[in-house]
């Protein structure tokens, strides 16, 4: 499962979807703004990690989903040291500041450009799959997504996820849905589904503006 540390594998499709597309124009401009916009309103991503780091079982193979500019690769590369990192993600100027960022800190992380809607490989081989506020963006398709995180993660691995959850605001809502994100609650009961809650914790921003959540479950053995 191994590549060049670094390097970027290109999508194996060579059409993308429609939404896929958006997205990828979306980040095409907000690639340059991210890293000094996002931390106002992308709040949970260092305690969902720094929680992850107190599993007595630290993780071997840990893989992001939507990985983008790659904070949270540092994170996690730093938090785990002896394990291996991979990213991924669809836009192609995210990763390319992801990689810039890595090859600075010389931090061997493998980085993926494609989509994620089918598992990585044949057999699990994930003990830790992160999702930090992707899955709110994957219209259609984030249950594709979790799902196949489920089939990559190794029995008894974790899957942990920050995201926003929803809003009382319907005008902020449909703001939201402009800029590709789905607030209606929708991804709490799917993740109660699929895993083992071990850290489920649903927090207010902004005054009640909106809610975010914060997600850790275990795979089902067997």
């Amino acid at each position: 499962m191994t590549s060049p540390h670094n390097s970027v594998w290109p999508n194996a499709s060579s059409a993308l979807s429609s939404s896929d597309a958006a997205l990828a124009r979306y980040y095409r401009w907000h690639a340059r703004i991210y890293d000094a916009t996002r931390w106002s309103f992308l709040f949970g991503r260092t305690a969902l990690i720094r929680a992850l780091g107190r599993d007595p079982h630290p993780p071997r193979n840990i893989l992001e989903i939507g990985c983008g500019t790659g904070d949270n690769l540092l994170r996690l590369a730093h938090q785990f040291p002896q394990a291996a990192v991979t990213g991924l993600d669809l836009s192609t100027d995210m990763l390319a500041r992801a990689r810039r960022k890595l090859e600075a800190r010389q931090l061997p992380v493998t980085l993926l450009e494609q989509r994620y809607d089918r598992p990585l490989y044949p057999e699990p081989v994930f003990d830790l799959i992160v999702f930090s506020y992707c899955l709110s963006m994957i219209n259609p398709g984030w249950n594709l997504a979790l799902k196949s995180a489920v089939r990559d993660l190794r029995p008894g691995g974790r899957l942990a996820v920050v995201d926003f959850h929803d809003t009382r605001f319907v005008g902020f809502r449909r703001w939201m849905a402009v800029n590709h994100v789905r607030m209606d609650g929708h991804l709490w009961p799917a993740l109660h589904l699929l895993c083992h809650p071990l850290t489920a914790t649903v927090h207010t921003a902004y005054a009640g503006g909106w809610r975010y959540f914060c997600f850790i479950g275990q795979k089902h053995d067997g």
